[in-house]
């Protein structure tokens, strides 16, 4: 990033604030630092998964301190993109004031794939299959900006 040029304000957005949003906002602080100021909400804050927190952990990536924020918590004219990470998300989404662009791309909830799991480890399974996805899709998100302007 040159000097001159001032980060994205990127907004995750998902239903709960719990999963899907968290690992996205993890990853954009750990990839996307020098480019990207992250933030996550949900239509409703639902509390941090667990189960988020761990297969994060496992990655290297500690989402342990973010907080579950509810959408109307936040400043929405500072947003300069919103990534909405879930259908509900991206069907509940608000008009956003000023400049925000509006990016969806759903990911599969982790929570909903392990409901019915055997054991933790298998609970665990699904959320870093999606992990991995989010990982790979949030690297690619300032050359996906960066296109549609």
């Amino acid at each position: 990033m040159k000097a001159d040029q001032k980060k994205i304000n990127v907004l995750f957005l998902c239903t709960g604030n719990s999963c899907r949003s968290q690992m996205a906002e993890g990853w954009a602080r750990a990839l996307l630092a020098d480019r990207v100021e992250a933030f996550s909400a949900g239509t409703r804050a639902q509390g941090l998964n667990s189960m988020a927190v761990r297969a994060m952990a496992q990655q290297g990536v500690d989402i342990s301190g973010h907080s579950s924020n509810a959408l109307g918590e936040l400043d929405m004219d500072r947003f300069d993109c919103v990534v909405t990470v879930c259908n509900n998300a991206r069907d509940n989404c608000p008009t956003f004031p000023g400049r925000a662009r509006v990016i969806h791309h759903a990911f599969d909830d982790p929570p909903a794939l392990a409901e019915n799991a055997r054991s933790d480890e298998e609970a665990l399974s699904h959320y870093l299959r999606v992990c991995g996805e989010i990982r790979e899709w949030v690297a690619g998100l300032p050359e996906r900006i960066a296109r549609e302007r």
